[in-house]
């Protein structure tokens, strides 16, 4: 199983940027091609954003650098499963809630945040650790 959890945005104030999505999420729901994935493979997974890096802890490690704008998300894996991919994501972020669609075919960002007749899309939907 190809899993990204990641997004991060920014926005410049002067010299400085600003990472609204800088932390840690935990999954609360997930799914590939319409289907969702068991609650138990989401037990252990926790995604953490610092700045343009993620990391991302399932059954191995996954690490990369993102960058996202407008609502549409770079992410580039680095060690992992995912080293050397380039995949396109959307992304919302609703208070503490974030919620992230991949297209893990690397070939386009997703119109939606469905994946219903779309096996190469993938939806994560996290809160943020510590969040209400």
């Amino acid at each position: 199983m190809v899993f990204i959890g990641v997004g991060c945005v920014t926005t410049k104030k002067g010299n400085r940027q600003h990472y609204t999505l800088n932390g840690t999420w935990i999954p609360t729901m997930q799914e590939i091609g319409g289907a969702a994935l068991p609650g138990t493979m989401l037990e252990k997974e926790l995604l953490v954003i610092s700045d343009s890096n993620y990391t991302f802890s399932a059954e191995s490690i996954d690490r990369g650098s993102l960058r996202y704008t407008r609502k549409k998300m770079d992410i580039y894996g680095k060690v992992g499963i995912n080293a050397g991919r380039h995949i396109p994501a959307v992304y919302k972020l609703e208070q503490d809630k974030l919620t992230i669609c991949y297209d893990l075919s690397g070939k386009g960002y997703p119109t939606a945040f469905e994946t219903k007749g779309k096996p190469a899309q993938f939806l994560s939907v996290f809160k943020r650790a510590g969040g209400k």
